[in-house]
């Protein structure tokens, strides 16, 4: 069984900087991509960055320049560095992560349960 675990939320002023963090833990072979999406309150589901397993990224337009996102050293963990913070990034931020299970060599594609940021003004 595989979980994955997000941290990091958090309540923060406009002009602020969060650091989330997903670590994915249990029987796994290999770990693809790993991303980070958020759904705010009203709206669908969108993805706000990922990066492959050799470090490629892809970011929102509204993520550009603003957030970065990296993996660990043991690449089971993902980050998401939330700098200059606006009110329209508040949201719950969801981990989603690619996987190959130990056992079975199947893929995965499994979601954090998300971490709530909110960006006052």
């Amino acid at each position: 069984q595989v979980q994955v675990v997000e941290s990091g939320g958090g309540l923060v002023q406009t002009g602020g900087s969060l650091r989330l963090s997903c670590t994915a833990s249990g029987s796994i072979f290999s770990i693809n991509t790993m991303a980070w999406y958020r759904q705010a309150p009203g709206k669908r589901r969108e993805l706000v960055a990922l990066i492959y397993s050799d470090g490629t990224t892809n970011y929102a337009d509204s993520a550009k320049g603003r957030f970065s996102i990296s993996r660990g050293n043991a690449n089971n963990t993902v980050y998401l560095q939330l700098n200059s913070l606006k009110p329209e990034d508040t949201a719950i931020y969801y981990c989603n992560v690619d996987v190959i299970h130990l056992h079975t060599r199947s893929y995965d594609e499994l979601w954090g349960q998300g971490t709530l940021v909110t960006v006052s003004t």
